[in-house]
């Protein structure tokens, strides 16, 4: 499969124009190949809003009117997309990730680790466990943003079978690292393609850094954006390579497998329940 990530920016609170870029976009991207394409973090809505009362006007369910948009024009060019987007449950709202092809919803994710920042002070924390889907033959994760700073969620995909995580991100000031290093080492512990699409532009003050990038399951960078600017990014999934655990470097001299040679009874310190205040809770 050939995958595309669009780092783009974002008119908050302007629902309709946002669909329409994604939409031309992939027809872009679809011209030049790619079967899958991959969004930045609430792309459909924007993120920077003040209150949850404020954000649950661009909430939607999900199915629907979004992913609805979404569907048709993935039935029409026979593709499939992942993108960022408000989800409205009750009087619930979350920030989730949706991957969507010709048939309409394939599944979806709710953010699980939340910063204190933008609509994320407001939203409900992700209260799915990690699960993975097939697009083309390819199986896809997905985490968002702030996930990606934490080592355990895209183990649990990569367990689950992930051959790709798709993460759509709002990376502001201050996550030059995550993007410019964390990216290719979790691509590179689990063995799998990782590809983060953040956006640019500025909204209510804040400013995103860019800097997207699609790594491979030996944590090579295979295409990344340098700067602040729009760009699309492509590159190519091997399943065979991310199925591959067992890496022989040296035969019969150098190999690991970093699932076979994990240690789970080892990391019982990793699931215990933990008192500490997050910011969110300290504000509150």
């Amino acid at each position: 499969m050939k995958i595309a990530g669009v780092q783009m920016d974002v008119t908050l609170a302007d629902v309709p124009a946002n669909i329409a870029r994604m939409q031309a976009h992939l027809q872009e991207t679809h011209r030049h190949g790619a079967q899958l394409t991959i969004f930045p973090e609430c792309a459909a809505t924007g993120y920077c809003y003040e209150s949850l009362e404020e954000g649950m006007q661009y909430g939607e369910p999900v199915p629907g009117p979004i992913t609805e948009q979404m569907t048709a024009t993935c039935r029409e060019l026979g593709c499939w997309t992942v993108f960022g987007m408000l989800e409205r449950d009750g009087d619930r709202l979350f920030n989730a990730a949706v991957l969507v092809g010709p048939e309409g919803v394939v599944g979806s994710y709710r953010k699980v680790h939340l910063p204190y920042l933008g609509i994320d002070m407001f939203t409900t924390p992700g209260d799915r466990p990690f699960a993975v889907h097939e697009a083309h033959g390819v199986k896809v994760g997905m985490n968002i943003c702030y996930d990606s700073a934490f080592p355990e969620p895209s183990r649990c995909l990569a367990l689950e079978g992930a051959d790709l995580i798709a993460l759509p991100t709002n990376w502001p000031p201050g996550a030059e690292c995550v993007a410019q290093s964390a990216i290719a080492t979790r691509a590179m512990e689990n063995a799998i393609y990782y590809a983060a699409i953040n956006r640019v532009g500025t909204e209510r003050g804040f400013r995103f850094i860019g800097l997207s990038s699609i790594c491979g399951p030996n944590g090579a960078v295979l295409a990344s954006s340098q700067g602040t600017d729009e760009e699309i990014l492509y590159a190519d999934i091997d399943v065979a390579k991310s199925r591959r655990k067992h890496i022989v470097r040296v035969p019969d001299k150098h190999e690991i497998d970093r699932f076979a040679d994990r240690r789970p009874e080892m990391y019982g310190k990793l699931t215990e329940p933990h008192n500490l205040s997050t910011p969110r809770q300290t504000h509150s």
